[in-house]
């Protein structure tokens, strides 16, 4: 029994020293052995895109031109978002990106306290740069580093010309906005209004309105029977185009008013095509996207500091119906 006792413990010791040089030899040839670990593997940059608008065109646009650029750059993209302007939602997703602690956030600017006090307190407090694309709110109410997107006091300018030009110095036009008065619609409406100011037979009747429908049908309609020889309409806030034109051609045949609005609501190209617009101004979404992120990741690389607090305007340009017959 003795001696069957020392061959097993011999041949238990024999093996254990086998495994001990197989492990040993492993830990030795890691160099080429050792799989990539999760963080080997991660981008040194994690940025996130956010916006109120997911899935509709404009903003996919934005997105992809964000996500091209950020795998140029060798950065990670996330595009995080509500639907359909849930602000609450929206605002929930900038505070959990800067809780994160993600390197820079592009998003799309709201002009409200909830915003402005997380981008000016909660960001700055972690160190976070933000940028805001397509829509813009006031630096220093904000803190954010820079804005990408078009100059929307020029575009407002575009669309008022392009007004003048079709209909003449004189008329009737209702100006439709949003009654929540944000930063870059102000911009549109204060572009539109000096260059209608220099035309003093030309009418300028301002209406506002939300963004559900039955409130804009219900504004349009009491517009219509307010100013009954309108000559024009202009939707500042594109979203409620496509209402306003349907109340329009329920009281009547589009084809006599001139009406323009902005190509960032889902249905403003449709419309144009099917001629019930007569102008969109038409922008730049996928630059917007690749100059942002572009931007933000010379900031984080100290290429460029600080950035341009005026903004980084990106290329506009009048669409007219007649262009897509």
């Amino acid at each position: 029994m003795r001696k069957i006792g020392i061959i097993l413990l011999s041949f238990l010791i024999i093996v254990l020293f086998y495994f001990t040089c197989s492990s040993a030899v492993k830990v030795f040839r890691f160099d080429w052995e050792m799989p990539e670990t999760a963080d080997s593997k991660e981008a040194p940059y994690r940025l996130v895109l956010i916006t109120q608008e997911l899935d509709t065109p404009f903003w996919d646009k934005v997105g992809a031109g964000a996500e091209k650029q950020a795998t140029d750059e060798g950065a990670s993209l996330e595009v995080w978002g509500s639907y359909g302007k849930n602000q609450e939602d929206f605002l929930k997703k900038v505070e959990i990106a800067i809780h994160s602690k993600v390197d820079g956030i592009i998003v799309q600017g709201l002009d409200s306290e909830e915003f402005k006090n997380l981008t000016k307190v909660k960001a700055a407090f972690y160190g976070i740069p933000i940028i805001t694309v397509a829509n813009d709110v006031p630096m220093t109410e904000s803190l954010r580093r820079t804005y990408v997107g078009s100059d929307q006091y020029l575009a407002g300018r575009m669309i008022a010309s392009e007004m003048l030009s079709v209909m003449g110095a004189s008329g009737k036009i209702i100006l439709l906005s949003d009654s929540r008065h944000e930063y870059y619609q102000q911009q549109r409406l204060n572009g539109i209004q000096d260059v209608f100011k220099d035309y003093p037979d030309i009418q300028t009747i301002n209406a506002e309105t939300t963004e559900a429908r039955e409130q804009v049908i219900a504004t349009t309609r009491d517009m219509l029977n307010k100013t009954p020889d309108a000559d024009g309409f202009i939707a500042v806030n594109a979203n409620i185009a496509g209402s306003m034109i349907q109340e329009i051609s329920r009281r009547s045949q589009v084809e006599p008013f001139h009406i323009y609005t902005f190509d960032d609501a889902p249905d403003s190209l449709s419309l144009l095509m099917r001629g019930k617009l007569d102008g969109v101004i038409e922008q730049s979404p996928e630059e917007m996207g690749k100059v942002s992120v572009n931007l933000i990741m010379k900031w984080l690389r100290n290429e460029t500091v600080p950035l341009d607090n005026k903004g980084y305007l990106t290329d506009i340009r009048m669409l007219k119906a007649m262009d897509e017959k």
